[in-house]
C-alpha cells in the first residue's frame, strides 16, 4: 500500500472523494509536503500524531467531533494550544473559518514591530490596527511601539472573546474556553 505524503497510511478503499479523506490529505500535505513548505513556510515543523497518520482512525475521529461537516468549519490544530504544530486527536478541533482566520498573524506588514503595530513614516508615529469582521479597523496612533501594542492587544483580545461568544453554541466547549482565555503576547 502506497503512503500518502510519505507518512499517511490509507487503510480504506474508495475514499478519495469523502470529506474526511480530503481533510486528512490536506493535513498530511501541510505537514509533509516540501513543495507546500516553500510557499507556506508557517507549516514547517508540523506533524501528524501516529493515530492521525492512519486514515481509518482520522475518519472515525471526525465522526465524533463538534463542527465536523458543518458549512464553513475547518480543521484546526492550534486553538486549544497556542503555537501547536502537531495535528492530533487531543489538540485538533473544527472551528468556523472566521475564527481560524482571525488567529492568523501578518508578520510581513509589521516588519520588526510587535504584532498589530507598524510605523507610519508620514506621521512619524506607530499605528495599531487589526482586522475585525473582514475589515481593517484603525485603533490609533502612538508615540512608541509598546503603547501601540497594548492598544492592539486590548482590542484584539476583546474581539476574540466577542467572536467566541457569538459561536459558543456551535463550537467544541474546549475551543470556547481556549478563545476566552486567549492572550496576545508581544512576541506573537
Amino acid at each position: 500500500m502506497r503512503l500518502v505524503y510519505g507518512f499517511g497510511f490509507n487503510d480504506r478503499t474508495k475514499t478519495s472523494r469523502s470529506k474526511e479523506y480530503k481533510l486528512w490529505n490536506g493535513m498530511l500535505e501541510r505537514c509533509y509536503s516540501e513543495r507546500l513548505h516553500l510557499v507556506r513556510p508557517t507549516y514547517l515543523g508540523c506533524e501528524a500524531s501516529e493515530n492521525f497518520k492512519k486514515y481509518s482512525y482520522f475518519h472515525d475521529w471526525c465522526q465524533n467531533q463538534i463542527g465536523f461537516g458543518a458549512h464553513g468549519f475547518e480543521l484546526d490544530k492550534d486553538t486549544l494550544l497556542k503555537g501547536n504544530k502537531t495535528y492530533s486527536e487531543d489538540l485538533c478541533v473544527f472551528i468556523p473559518k472566521e475564527i481560524n482566520s482571525m488567529m492568523t498573524k501578518t508578520d510581513a506588514a509589521r516588519g520588526e514591530n510587535p504584532i498589530g503595530v507598524c510605523f507610519k513614516k508620514r506621521v512619524g508615529m506607530y499605528h495599531a490596527q487589526h482586522t475585525k469582521n473582514n475589515r481593517t479597523e484603525h485603533i490609533g496612533y502612538f508615540n512608541n511601539p509598546n503603547d501601540a501594542f497594548l492598544a492592539y492587544k486590548s482590542a484584539r483580545e476583546s474581539y476574540i472573546k466577542e467572536v467566541a461568544n457569538k459561536n459558543k453554541d456551535q463550537i467544541d466547549p474546549r475551543a470556547y474556553v481556549a478563545l476566552m482565555n486567549y492572550t496576545i503576547d508581544i512576541n506573537d
